[in-house]
């Protein structure tokens, strides 16, 4: 299993350490710097446009834009992998997703995760002039579209709501196929990403998604992203970190998605190397430190 950490900051839903709210693009990138070399699997980072108050309680107000963070994260990494988790589908034409990521891929030399979901925020999907009402049927056409489109220099498609050719998209993803992950917590978001190359469900226990992952019949080299529901402590509790990953193995996870307590940014750098030398007993796959 390998892993990969929901990167602090750049999303800060309730709960989030205080250290959080005054850190910026210099904490970010120590940490990704640090995840980088330590062999970590990839960074997160997540879209919401602009978050209703009434919202703000339940969900946070901050959410770095993926595109300019990346952007900035890329120039300071080298081989950790940049995961979206997640983009809206109807948010984005798939083209517009094509170029923007896109262009990711190629300056970041082929890192891209392109983490999707169907959105479920229906104040924003209405500011941005999305439709909200079969957003669903709608998001399953953009990611067929979007399978057609990532690494092409001229793309074709036909469906029922997207249509397009004749067209250069100049540049595009290096990657002759970009992982595609599917976020979602019901049996038919599992379902659409079947169609594609991962699922990551979020607010489950690990006994229903076991049940889940058991009625289905999973591709070759599909990945199942799950995390633990609290953040792990590796230096203060390297035992209970080392039980919750043995936990997500156990419930079928090819990747881990994890989130650190931490005081400090320096203090969650500790906790990734300290998550790091727990590697071998307990079956975790990282990259060579560098």
């Amino acid at each position: 299993m390998r892993v990969g950490i929901v990167t602090p900051v750049v999303a800060q839903p309730p709960g989030q350490a205080a250290w959080e709210r005054g850190a910026g693009v210099e904490e970010i990138g120590l940490i990704a710097e640090t995840a980088d070399r330590l062999g970590y699997h990839h960074l997160t980072c997540s879209e919401h446009v602009a978050v209703p108050v009434e919202a703000v309680e339940v969900r946070g107000g901050v959410y770095w834009d993926p595109l300019a963070t990346f952007g900035y994260v890329a120039a300071r990494t080298t081989r950790i992998r940049l995961a979206t988790q997640v983009l809206v589908l109807g948010y984005h034409h798939p083209l517009a997703v094509a170029k923007r990521y896109g262009t990711l891929d190629r300056i970041s030399g082929g890192r891209l995760t392109l983490g999707v979901g169907v959105g479920s925020l229906e104040e924003e999907f209405a500011l941005l002039g999305a439709p909200f009402a079969g957003r669903g049927e709608r998001a399953d056409d953009a990611l067929a579209a979007l399978r057609a489109a990532l690494s092409q220099r001229a793309p074709e498609y036909h469906g029922p709501h997207y249509d397009f050719a004749g067209l250069v998209v100049e540049p595009h993803a290096v990657q002759e196929h970009v992982p595609i992950w599917v976020g979602g917590r019901t049996g038919r978001s599992l379902r659409r990403a079947l169609s594609a190359d991962g699922w990551v469900p979020f607010g489950l226990p690990l006994g229903t998604l076991t049940e889940m992952l058991a009625g289905v019949d999973l591709p070759a080299g599909f990945d199942v992203v799950l995390g633990p529901p609290r953040s792990l402590d590796p230096i203060g509790d390297p035992d209970g970190a080392g039980a919750a990953l043995r936990g997500l193995r156990e419930a079928g996870a090819t990747v881990a998605g994890v989130r650190l307590a931490s005081s400090s940014p320096t203090h969650y750098c500790d906790q990734l190397a300290a998550l790091r030398a727990l590697a071998d007993p307990f079956g975790l796959i990282f990259g060579d430190p560098s």
